[in-house]
């Protein structure tokens, strides 16, 4: 006998060709945004940095790894951005306010988004009870509200990691959008149990983890990767509006021979000048102004 699925309480299922056509601001069809991940990690415990050789801990290598995208990687990229005129959003592990001070308000002088990434990525949220994890949610809201002045209106969990109850914390939270769900190229909505939360589009291919760390593809692979996804969704964007995210860390492509082909994709695609240029809180503002997202 074959058994029945357990049932997906948090979004119906819809085929992206069935639902009604809308446009992003200016008239556009496809968003671009730039989803900058800045962590920080435990020194000799917890999840760490292993996407190369583990070694026991404290595992200096990796360690020093992550910590060269803080130092270095991310100035490299700002600048990089500031030369192409592009915004981006920045995720931001909650206690990189201490251990990294300049790097959240160099981003915020630009305009950038400051989106939730929880507190480090030494931990995950999936093993936590509902209550650790109703904490965390108020506990690095607070320190972004302390720290930055005001409140993130959306969050990704390290290691996209969610228990049963993560979408309806984050909804009660206050959240207006989260980045956990991968699961297409348009916003939709997540059923809670106190209302519904806005799922923005999320990348799982294009982004230099899995592609670069995980998949061994070299830099200037990576970079052809961009631009062949945005050249196909753009094609696709006739059809339906949609949205392109590019998920980067600057421990990976930070690094000056990864940084050259990154500048290059991204050069191609502000140059194209047929896309909207934006974040992941513009995408969900546009969609809650407008009610575009049924």
């Amino acid at each position: 006998m074959y058994q029945t699925l357990p049932p997906n309480g948090r979004l119906a299922y819809t085929s992206i060709l069935d639902r009604e056509p809308y446009d992003w601001p200016g008239g556009r069809r496809l968003a671009v945004y730039l989803a900058i991940n800045v962590e920080t990690f435990a020194y000799g415990e917890g999840l760490g940095a292993a996407l190369g050789f583990a070694a026991p801990q404290p595992d200096v290598a990796n360690y020093a790894w992550r910590e060269y995208g803080n130092r270095v990687g991310i100035w490299r990229m700002l600048e990089m951005l500031d030369a192409l005129d592009l915004p981006s959003a920045l995720l931001v592990n909650a206690a990189l306010y201490e251990t990294c001070p300049d790097i959240v308000p160099a981003f915020r002088a630009r305009g950038d988004e400051i989106v939730a990434h929880a507190y480090t990525n030494s931990e995950r949220q999936d093993d936590m009870d509902e209550a650790t994890e109703r904490e965390l949610i108020r506990r690095v809201t607070a320190i972004h509200r302390e720290q930055d002045g005001r409140v993130p209106q959306g969050w990704l969990s390290p290691w996209i990691s969610e228990t049963a109850v993560t979408s309806d914390l984050l909804q009660e939270a206050g959240y207006r959008y989260t980045l956990n769900w991968c699961h297409d190229d348009q916003p939709t909505w997540l059923h809670t149990r106190g209302g519904r939360l806005l799922s923005v589009p999320y990348p799982q291919e294009v982004n230099d983890i899995p592609a670069i760390a995980a998949r061994r593809m070299g830099a200037g692979e990576f970079a052809d990767m961009i631009i062949d996804n945005y050249e196909e969704m753009l094609r696709q964007s006739a059809g339906q509006p949609l949205v392109m995210g590019i998920a980067l860390h600057p421990y990976i492509v930070g690094q000056p021979y990864r940084l050259v082909h990154l500048r290059r994709a991204l050069r191609h695609i502000v140059e194209d000048a047929s896309a909207w240029l934006t974040t992941p809180g513009a995408v969900a503002a546009h969609c809650l102004a407008s009610g575009c997202v049924r």
